[in-house]
């Protein structure tokens, strides 16, 4: 297997993102790890390896994102309005630096976006934010608010980087071409959630994978064993 270990600079956040790169060639799949984890925590969990035969064929290539959640949405010790102005910079350091770069190498306009956990939070936040740059978004025992962050505060921004709410006044046609997956099990701590967002998106008419296993719960082993199946539908 392919894996290669680099730094990205970001203007925006004044500071070097580490980034884990799995593959030598295929789809570009940016993925996030879950609350406070390390940009390698997917590799060492296994998750990345769950879909070797994908990265390994030269169909995928996974970049492994360091998210700042210790500077932003878990930081206890900044206001809660500094929390999301810092976690606002981290998604815009996406759209405006990381994601022009894949496009630019991969010569592609969409890329696929990934987690599990928080991990998911991430990647469904910033795929509904932002639809026209995603065709894939893969959300395993995702939540999808951040209220329980913001000790009672609430802005505008607060309410764009919860997908639960906002996407109730998305347009529907944005989404049309995106393949989004919502996964979870009967014993998950995030079932609830992930049975609101379906709700949200079936009331929008917006299609989705909605998949629930039974018996096992929020951790590793529901994740890997339904990473590749999601995955293997569509890019094998």
């Amino acid at each position: 297997m392919s894996r290669q270990y680099t730094d990205y600079y970001s203007h925006i956040l004044g500071m070097s993102l580490p980034i884990e790169v799995t593959g030598h060639y295929g789809y570009p799949v940016i993925m996030f790890p879950t609350s406070q984890g390390n940009y390698t925590q997917n590799s060492d969990f296994q998750l990345t390896d769950s879909v070797k035969w994908l990265t390994d064929s030269g169909k995928i290539k996974i970049y492994n994102v360091q998210t700042i959640d210790n500077l932003s949405l878990y930081n206890k010790n900044i206001p809660p309005y500094e929390r999301i102005q810092n976690y606002e910079l981290f998604i815009q350091f996406l759209v405006k630096e990381y994601i022009p770069y894949i496009q630019e190498l991969h010569q592609t306009h969409r890329v696929a976006v990934a987690g599990a956990s928080f991990g998911a939070y991430h990647a469904a936040n910033f795929a509904f934010r932002f639809p026209d740059l995603v065709s894939h978004m893969i959300s395993l025992s995702g939540a999808f608010t951040i209220r329980n962050f913001m000790d009672g505060y609430s802005d505008e921004l607060v309410y764009l980087n919860s997908p639960r709410e906002q996407m109730r006044n998305a347009e529907p046609w944005r989404f049309g071409h995106m393949q989004i997956v919502l996964s979870t099990s009967d014993e998950d701590i995030c079932l609830q959630p992930t049975r609101e967002m379906a709700e949200v998106l079936s009331e929008k008419g917006i299609n989705y994978w909605y998949d629930e296993q039974k018996w096992i719960k929020h951790d590793w082993p529901l994740w890997k064993m339904m990473f590749p199946v999601f995955m293997g539908r569509y890019f094998s």
